[in-house]
């Protein structure tokens, strides 16, 4: 069975969690990687489950009590970061003070403190994008904008390589039927992109990537994108 990466890194956090709920059911308290997985899993399960974002993230974090994890899992797990698909798309949910132990606002030593969050950042380009499905839309700030949901319409040739101008963590809603004007950047770093919708998964500036990352977009009916060779054409 073909998967994408990203159906293959889903089944490998179902993989663990399973671990962990035998493990705890068997009454062992719980280590980092698996107290872990088992949060994760339980907020991707409820989005599935067609819960919205706050529910999601009170079923995870109402899963392990402090008496549930090892010594020093509370310290070293502050927060647990995990992509669920919800009705409206994809977000990133993010579970503070995932073990219910109050631990907001103290300073475990060796913690990493975060800084402030960035402003929004300056857009390089600016899109007019309409949600033509029935129901609302959500893009996480570092999506990779190109592979957004099929039935966003809006120039995908010029939103190659690009993301949200829009501070990390945070979402841009697009209600059914209708139309929002955008701001990208470039996606920085080493611009390998892996997982998404699978469009590219690799490099994003490697020769013939673009190309060819245009014509499965419109192999798949991805709107913005002209049926002939993956072209780019007028919106549908």
């Amino acid at each position: 069975m073909p998967l994408t990466p990203t159906e293959q890194d889903r089944l490998l956090l179902f993989t663990a969690a399973e671990l962990a709920r035998a493990r705890h059911a068997r009454g062992l308290r719980l280590n980092v990687p698996e107290a872990t997985a088992l949060i994760a899993d339980t907020v991707c399960e409820a989005a599935r489950d067609g819960h919205r974002l706050a529910a999601a993230l009170e079923r995870g974090r109402s899963v392990l009590a402090p008496d549930d994890i090892l010594p020093g899992v509370a310290d070293v797990v502050t927060e647990i970061h995990v992509e669920a698909v919800f009705e409206d798309g994809s977000r990133l949910a993010v579970v503070s003070d995932p073990f219910g132990g109050g631990r907001l606002g103290e300073v475990a030593p060796g913690a990493v403190l975060p800084g402030p969050a960035d402003a929004d950042p300056e857009p390089a380009l600016v899109l007019t994008v309409r949600n033509t499905a029935p129901v609302p839309i959500s893009v996480t700030s570092h999506f990779h904008f190109f592979e957004a949901n099929p039935r966003l319409s809006f120039d995908r040739a010029a939103a190659y390589g690009m993301r949200l101008a829009a501070p990390a963590g945070s979402s841009t809603r697009f209600d059914a039927g209708c139309a929002v004007e955008v701001g990208l950047v470039p996606m920085g770093g080493a611009r390998t992109v892996i997982g998404f919708a699978g469009l590219v998964d690799g490099p994003l500036d490697a020769p013939g990537v673009k190309e060819e990352a245009l014509r499965r977009a419109a192999a798949c009916g991805y709107l913005g994108v002209s049926e002939a060779h993956g072209q780019p054409g007028a919106t549908r």
